[in-house]
């Protein structure tokens, strides 16, 4: 079994609260997976950290970094980039508990702290699977495929971009048209040119009079 490389020993710091102890750890980390991206298996994730003593643990403060790839949301390219993550989190013998009253779960709000040993791997993780993209994109304005044939309207154009869509949809469409012109009706109201016309209207736009009650 390899040895974890993100084991830090704080036995030397625990006689004086306060002390500081600067720290870099790195190796790879399984499972570090969401929808849309992840950090791959073989990636090395960097620990970097500045380990003080306070009552009762310890407090971990840095960054964690690693190289994350995923596909584009729109165009389904492969795009990566890298994470650098701030964290800041304590260790404890006890660690606290949160607990969710409305499905009775309970969550550590601290890590462990075992013997006088730190384990950097849960906050690597943590921090790492907070921060990975869900729907990462190639570019801001990456315009993606074309819905219909599948090609990359970022490479080119095909006959199928201007074609209407499903039937489905059809009249919603026109309601869409017909509001950009003007000329939407909606509860016997005609809107012409942002002006509303009463449905019993003359032929000449007046309103007609009604008769009294």
């Amino acid at each position: 079994m390899k040895p974890n490389p993100f084991l830090v020993n704080v036995a030397a710091l625990r006689p004086t609260p306060g002390g500081r102890h600067h720290v870099m750890r790195s190796g790879t980390i399984d499972g570090l997976v969401i929808t849309g991206s992840s950090v791959p298996s073989s990636a090395e994730v960097v620990v970097e950290a500045d380990i003080e003593v306070v009552d009762g643990g310890v407090v971990v403060t840095g960054t964690v970094s690693a190289p994350w790839v995923g596909e584009c949301r729109r165009c389904l390219r492969l795009v990566s980039g890298r994470l650098e993550t701030p964290v800041r989190e304590i260790y404890e013998r006890v660690p606290r508990v949160w607990v969710d009253n409305q499905d009775d779960t309970d969550e550590t709000e601290t890590y462990p702290l075992i013997g006088d040993t730190v384990d950097l791997v849960p906050l690597a993780r943590d921090a790492l699977l907070l921060d990975l993209p869900m729907a990462p994109l190639c570019r801001d304005d990456c315009v993606g495929l074309c819905p219909r044939c599948g090609a990359d309207r970022q490479e080119q154009e095909c006959d199928c971009i201007d074609q209407p869509g499903h039937p489905v949809w059809a009249a919603l469409h026109e309601l869409y048209e017909a509001i950009e012109d003007g000329t939407a009706i909606e509860d016997g109201t005609a809107i012409e040119d942002g002006t509303a016309v009463e449905g019993d209207a003359g032929t000449d736009g007046e309103e007609q009079p009604r008769n009294p009650a």
